[in-house]
């Protein structure tokens, strides 16, 4: 997915002004309840953000068809935004995005013109119709058929789809959906309009969480699309396409993970400020502090780290990002569940009641690590392509890695952070040697020190070079320092159970994860800890 970001830093800022007006009017935690309560979809809000008083779509747009073209770091302000508001708004609104970018990604220019111009104009809500009732993310898998229809000279005049959509966002109240379903030719998109003959939503869903969002299956009966809504006019582009919007749209739902376990860290800090136990505020007290606040702190900042590089990296128009998208998804998401989850914990009995919203966030965060490719699929794809990218170099990828970060300053985690990049990229290499790339566990394992590596880098590069908005230089430091270590101790400890525990001993292990010195990197950790903290709860 190519994005160039050309969204001024004074329209970013207006935009930002805008959500922040449209919570206070529309989204009072009294709205916020009673939506979650009754479960329904926030028609007249929704079409409200896409009326022509605000028009919050068009940041999706590019700017040829009417849009204000942000990239990918702007968008990912504004989820990040819309996630800390309301979860199941900004999942609605994100769905049309997701909806429109098989169009952005691999329609013809004349159907970009006609389709993208008319979401813009006319404020259409879309939906992204792929997830099947057996394939779930596993799009190669897909059943949903599309059967050509000839005309009487023998030319393709359209196609008839027929099959079964589980779990479509929108799916009951959309205006344009962007169907895959499987041509002769391979798996193909289309572009369908609400009301077509055999496009059947079905019953909305009664969810745990996001109960505002509508969720609906969509049954496909002898539904007809003319040919000239096949995306791109050629058939067996569909997974290309779909990977394509991945990349992307994996990292914008890694910014709700990041949006909504702020949001439950905000509020837990503040009720530790109120709340006074034992003659001192909840704030005073390490217990609390260090074991609610500051590791999901650490962990929320380095997810954001990462995000905004590989968001950079869209933005200058670098491709093939997919295993980025899944890093940052895998990362996020669990980081923001944690926090939703110690959030309650935070507000101990008063967290379980709904009047708090430390519950409904915790019900809403935790869709994250299921909807666009569970954890377990984006464990999966980090582990196999990462690995493969790791024997195809013969370990540069990580060496070079492991290099780079070894240049920034040690004061960061540096110095501890590359020693883990370089053992990790060992175990791998012995790992494969052993054929234990074999085993769906051992490669689980990999998945995450991978990913803990990869966040550790892009949080000790940006502490390196931090200058000071949000926090201070020191917090950002020690929180890199405090991240290195949790880098080391994972690679450590899942090193330990691939060398040790997956019945094939790497006899080389113990020396490689000696070579860590855990007992070292531990060192000044409880001041680190208190410095986090110290900046978390100040007034």
């Amino acid at each position: 997915m190519t994005s160039t970001p050309n969204m001024e830093p004074e329209t970013l800022t207006m935009v930002l002004d805008t959500i922040s007006k449209l919570e206070k009017d529309w989204l009072s935690l009294d709205k916020k309840l009673e939506m979650d309560h009754s479960g329904e979809f926030p028609m007249d809000l929704i079409r409200f953000m896409l009326g022509p008083d605000i028009a919050l779509h068009l940041i999706f747009i590019p700017e040829e068809y009417g849009g204000l073209g942000a990239g990918a770091t702007e968008i990912a302000v504004v989820s990040e935004k819309m996630a800390k508001m309301d979860l199941a708004v900004a999942t609605s609104f994100l769905a049309i995005c997701l909806g429109m970018d098989p169009i952005r990604v691999g329609a013809t220019p004349e159907q970009k013109e006609k389709w993208i111009s008319k979401i813009a104009e006319e404020g259409l809500i879309v939906a992204y119709g792929v997830t099947e009732p057996e394939a779930g993310s596993n799009v190669q898998a897909l059943k949903t058929r599309a059967e050509r229809v000839l005309d009487d000279g023998g030319n393709i005049k359209g196609y008839l789809i027929n099959g079964q959509k589980q779990f479509i966002t929108n799916g009951g109240v959309a205006d344009l959906y962007t169907i895959l379903a499987d041509t002769p030719e391979g798996p193909s998109f289309f572009i369908v309009e609400r009301g077509a003959k055999g496009l059947i939503p079905g019953k909305h869903e009664d969810k745990h969480g996001i109960r505002a969002s509508d969720t609906c299956p969509l049954t496909l009966e002898d539904l007809f699309v003319p040919a000239e809504n096949l995306v791109g006019l050629k058939e067996g582009q569909g997974l290309r396409q779909a990977n394509q919007v991945f990349g992307y749209t994996r990292l914008m739902v890694a910014t709700f993970g990041l949006g909504g376990g702020v949001s439950s860290l905000e509020k837990a800090i503040e009720y530790s400020k109120q709340r006074v136990q034992f003659g001192t505020t909840l704030s005073q007290k390490q217990g609390y502090t260090h074991k609610l606040l500051v590791p999901h702190a650490v962990q929320l900042e380095a997810a954001r780290a990462f995000i905004e590089k590989t968001a950079r990296r869209l933005d200058t128009g670098e491709e093939d990002l997919q295993v980025e998208g899944s890093i940052a998804k895998y990362f996020a998401t669990e980081a923001g569940d944690s926090m939703a989850n110690d959030g309650i914990q935070a507000f101990g009995g008063y967290g379980y009641m709904r009047e708090f919203e430390v519950e409904k966030i915790k019900r809403d965060v935790k869709i994250l690590p299921l909807y666009e490719g569970t954890s377990e699929i984006q464990q999966n794809i980090i582990s196999v392509f990462r690995v493969r990218e790791t024997v195809r170099s013969k370990g540069a990828f990580y060496r070079q890695m492991a290099d780079r970060v070894a240049e920034l300053p040690d004061d960061c985690g540096a110095g501890m952070l590359s020693r883990a990049i370089r053992v990790m990229n060992d175990l791998i290499l012995d790992a494969r040697s052993a054929k234990l790339t074999k085993s769906q566990y051992a490669m689980f394992l990999m998945a995450d020190m991978i990913t803990w590596c990869e966040i550790g880098e892009a949080l000790c590069e940006k502490a390196a070079h931090y200058a000071g908005r949000e926090r201070t230089p020191e917090f950002m430091r020690a929180a890199a320092r405090l991240f290195s270590r949790e880098v080391v101790e994972k690679v450590f400890i899942n090193g330990t159970r691939i060398g040790y525990g997956t019945g094939k001993v790497l006899q080389a292990a113990a020396e490689k994860l000696n070579s860590l010195r855990l007992e070292s990197a531990m060192e000044a950790e409880l001041e680190d800890r208190n410095r986090v903290a110290s900046e978390l709860v100040k007034d």
